[in-house]
């Protein structure tokens, strides 16, 4: 049972320390979802913006040279020189991160949407699914919060991109270098993505009433099919 005592800010508290509580409460609160949206973004957003205007960015050309694969480098460099200004540079950022965004949360809506109609059929609209993903995504903030202590503690203002992501499966496991077959894989999944899952899961279920070994699927499949496939392609 929701608490109608209950406001979006014990919400964003609550998905970090009681997820089972958050995500009951916010289930019949769908107008709530801007403020762990516009949280996130505006956060994921300020990082980048800082980070464009403290890093050299002649070094940050040259790094995204080196990242290419081998065998593209020399064709790659003419084109990254010309395309990346600082200015431009983070204005794309800024509009690539609000829209992708909204694309993934759109996309994972919909399939949470279909998800429910062949597996539980509860009565969910997909404005709820929606709110449900930024929900589920907000602990992602944790990134952009390392990022800036990455940044803070930096030695000097020559730090690649790939070093915002301290929680990375690379920076964390893998350790592959630029260009090596591994670095894309490593760096794209994030140890907040497992939280993520694991809130997924957990929401799913409540919101439901399907068993959790069946919302640890309908919630993982996708993630594990599209590493899955990237892997077997690396």
């Amino acid at each position: 049972m929701s608490d109608n005592s209950y406001t979006a800010f014990n919400a964003m508290a609550d998905i970090f320390t009681a997820p089972g509580k958050a995500l009951e409460n916010v289930k019949n609160h769908t107008a709530w979802l801007w403020w762990p949206l516009l949280v996130s973004v505006l956060l994921a957003c300020a990082m980048m913006a800082y980070y464009y205007s403290w890093v050299d960015f002649d070094y940050l050309v040259e790094e995204t040279i080196r990242q290419q694969p081998v065998e593209r480098r020399a064709e790659a460099a003419e084109g990254i020189r010309n395309f990346m200004k600082p200015g431009s540079t983070m204005m794309i950022t800024m509009v690539a991160i609000v829209v992708m965004t909204l694309v993934i949360y759109t996309i994972q809506s919909t399939y949470l949407h279909l998800a429910n109609k062949l597996t539980a059929g509860a009565e969910i609209k997909w404005g709820q699914w929606f709110s449900f993903s930024a929900w589920t995504a907000f602990v992602g903030v944790i990134g952009p919060l390392a990022a800036f202590v990455v940044i803070f503690m930096a030695d000097n203002n020559q730090l690649a991109q790939h070093e915002l992501q301290p929680l990375s499966m690379n920076a964390l496991f893998i350790h592959a270098q630029a260009g090596d077959p591994w670095f894309n894989w490593g760096n794209a999944l994030q140890l907040t993505n497992l939280w993520m899952l694991a809130l997924m899961s957990i929401g799913y279920a409540r919101w439901t009433g399907a068993s959790m070994a069946k919302s640890v699927i309908v919630a993982v499949l996708p993630w594990a099919l599209i590493f899955g496939i990237w892997a077997v392609m690396v």
